[in-house]
């Protein structure tokens, strides 16, 4: 699905956090032909070699090198950290059958691959990839790396990436909200810069409770912890968004949830 990088390239570069449409962003994950097998993915080699940016780097920048301590607060960092993970997250559960990912882009790696060549006076210098970085409990490179093994583990364990393509339960362009189930999961989205919303009713599939299996502002994630882990969200027989049943959740600005 190689048109869902070149989007992800353009929505970061031509249009701020408040504009982003939410039809547009479910309309590219979901376009392809039904029965047509297709590999999702933010970013591929070509952003992760000299010449283009991640888009870890992309959402930071410079403030990569100096703020991703957990003791630091910087807003960029935390914005980026943020869109980060819901980009991943709404790219693997929405865009194909598969999921591509280059090495040290789940965990936001803050520089480029370049080969020696004659170009660089056959430097090694960014002939690496720094492992130790995801591996430091005080750098937010961990948490970007727990949230990436976490999101995968949905495969493992509900066979998501099997699952027939999502189906929409709610977009709100204004709110900048996005809802969908794909399997047995339905998955939140508030992509809006600086507005939470308490109570929000949400249609659901099934007349069942749902529980919080992940929830990208996670404290182990890098996050505020806004909403508690493993809540359940009682089903209500109070008709939302065409569906005879509904939940309310609590959904804090630039966060995702996944409920099972």
């Amino acid at each position: 699905a190689m048109g869902i990088p070149d989007y992800w390239i353009k929505l970061i570069k031509d249009s701020p956090d408040e504009a982003w449409p939410m039809e547009g962003l479910y309309n590219m994950l979901t376009n392809r032909r039904p029965g047509e097998r297709h590999v999702a993915y933010v970013e591929s080699h070509d952003q992760a070699l000299v010449g283009d940016k991640t888009i870890a780097f992309r959402l930071m920048d410079a403030d990569m090198y100096w703020h991703m301590t957990k003791g630091s607060q910087n807003i960029v960092i935390e914005r980026g950290v943020a869109l980060h993970k819901m980009i991943r997250l709404v790219t693997f559960s929405l865009g194909g059958e598969a999921y591509l990912n280059f090495m040290g882009n789940e965990f936001g790696h803050p520089e480029w691959i370049d080969f020696p060549r004659e170009g660089n006076n056959w430097s090694f210098k960014y002939a690496r990839r720094q492992w130790s970085l995801a591996n430091d409990p005080m750098l937010r490179y961990r948490d970007l790396g727990a949230f990436d093994q976490a999101m995968l583990a949905l495969d493992n364990k509900y066979h998501l990436l099997n699952q027939p393509p999502g189906e929409r339960l709610c977009v709100h362009e204004e709110r900048k909200l996005l809802v969908y189930s794909r399997g047995p999961l339905v998955f939140a989205f508030n992509f809006h810069p600086t507005a939470s919303y308490p109570d929000l009713r949400v249609g659901v599939p099934s007349a069942i409770n749902y529980r919080l299996i992940i929830n990208t502002d996670d404290l182990w994630f890098g996050g505020h912890a806004e909403v508690l882990a493993d809540q359940v969200y009682p089903w209500q027989g109070s008709p939302c968004d065409g569906r005879p049943q509904s939940i309310q959740i609590y959904l804090p600005a630039r966060t995702a949830l996944v409920l099972a």
